[in-house]
């Protein structure tokens, strides 16, 4: 019998938009109008907003932690907040708009199943929700939900968000994105956000959170290649355990079964699934993302780094790797023949920058070739070689197996991540 655990699912979602588009008050307003702060945090806000002279209670200031953001009245860092429905559970991810940020962005994105575009509805698509856009669709993100927000400030005018829809639907033509939907909105007011609103009969879609109680994401995995990297080997050494020998691990791919047939990389040794054990006890298999302890029926040397596959559906071994890079460090750039530390899955290797073939422009999808100095925020294609071979999939397949940090070994400060092409 498999025991599945029987929480609810976990949702994780960022936001995205330009400066005072409403991220952070479009979040306040999911947490508040789904009862999912408590009474001492509103009126906490609400003093702060009353002695700042607002007229009505600024739900931006539930997730804008920093003091400067407060002053500024924007996001800086990504600010992380948990909630829950009967439904689901979530983690938001809000990120910062500003183009100085996108290191943010990326890393508030990188684990998300669900990105929210906003676009202010005065103003449609501009600059900054195309670079939005275009790093969701490098990002993989599988859903994409483009909410026209600030709908009260014209007059919630359904020929408005129709001009504004049509806009992102041809620039997003261009992007790998799979599924994108719709929804107009007021943060402020709460239109359409939790509750439907009554000033925008002409739209009959779902609310902002009916559709994320209900997006469709279990399928977001990749179910087909079977993918374990080893974490951990547990031996208790006690005398009730004594030839116990378990790999612990989170399944990054695949379907792992009691009685399957496997391969150990780089080994390549094979051997059959003994049991599986999760949170729960013994389980008769296991899907991503789940964490669990994998037996062997015969005794192979695995350790830490090490993947366990199956015979006929293995990731690539190598040592070049062709990423796609978003440099982090604003101390110094990304140079050729640079050396640095890669982390790869549960895998830990140093590398060398072999080349740099060139730098992608976010605004208008352009290879710039001649000036190749990798700053801050930049995201360039990159050739790098490293000192073992690890085991890859494309980012597209599997965006655990398919994607690297870059760590400066000199101050052990992580400079970069990349998605391998």
């Amino acid at each position: 019998m498999s025991i599945k655990n029987t929480n609810s699912e976990l949702l994780r979602f960022t936001t995205a938009g330009s400066v005072d588009d409403g991220k952070s008050t479009l979040i306040g307003r999911l947490l508040y109008d789904s009862k999912s702060i408590f009474q001492d945090q509103y009126e906490a806000i609400e003093k702060v907003s009353e002695r700042r002279g607002e007229e009505e209670v600024n739900l931006a200031l539930l997730t804008d932690g920093l003091k400067s953001e407060r002053e500024q009245g924007i996001t800086i860092d990504v600010a992380y907040r948990y909630f829950s429905t009967p439904k689901r559970k979530f983690i938001i991810a809000d990120t910062p708009g500003h183009i100085q940020y996108t290191r943010n962005m990326v890393t508030g994105a990188s684990t998300a199943n669900v990105a929210l575009i906003l676009i202010d509805a005065r103003n449609g698509v501009i600059e900054q929700t195309k670079r939005h856009a275009i790093i969701s669709s490098l990002l993989q993100i599988p859903h994409l939900v483009v909410c026209i927000n600030k709908m009260d400030l014209v007059d919630y005018s359904q020929e408005q968000y129709e001009k504004i829809k049509d806009s992102f639907e041809n620039f997003a033509s261009k992007l790998d994105v799979k599924d994108v939907s719709f929804i107009p909105i007021s943060a402020l007011k709460g239109d359409n956000v939790v509750n439907r609103s009554e000033n925008m009969s002409w739209y009959e879609g779902a609310t902002l959170m009916y559709y994320l109680e209900n997006v469709h994401i279990a399928s977001d995995h990749n179910l087909i290649d079977n993918r374990f990297p080893v974490q951990y080997v547990v031996r208790p050494y006690s005398d009730e355990y004594h030839d116990y020998r378990g790999y612990a691990g989170r399944v990054a791919g695949g379907t792992f079964k009691v009685g399957d047939n496997v391969v150990t990389l780089p080994s390549g040794f094979g051997s059959k699934i003994k049991s599986i054990v999760g949170p729960r006890g013994e389980q008769s298999d296991a899907i991503p993302p789940e964490s669990v302890t994998i037996l062997l029926e015969d005794d192979i040397d695995i350790s830490r780094g090490d993947m366990i596959v199956r015979p006929n559906n293995q990731p690539e071994v190598t040592q070049d790797l062709d990423v796609m890079i978003c440099w982090f460090d604003h101390m110094k750039s990304l140079v050729p023949r640079g050396k640095y530390t890669l982390r790869h899955s549960t895998q830990e290797a140093r590398c060398i920058v072999k080349e740099i073939q060139y730098k992608l422009d976010i605004e208008t999808l352009s290879r710039d070739r001649e000036n190749i100095e990798i700053k801050v925020n930049d995201i360039a294609r990159v050739m790098l070689r490293s000192t073992k071979p690890l085991f890859l999939d494309a980012y597209k397949e599997n965006r655990i197996t398919g994607s690297i940090i870059l760590v400066d070994e000199a101050t052990n400060n992580t400079v970069g991540v990349g998605m391998v092409i």
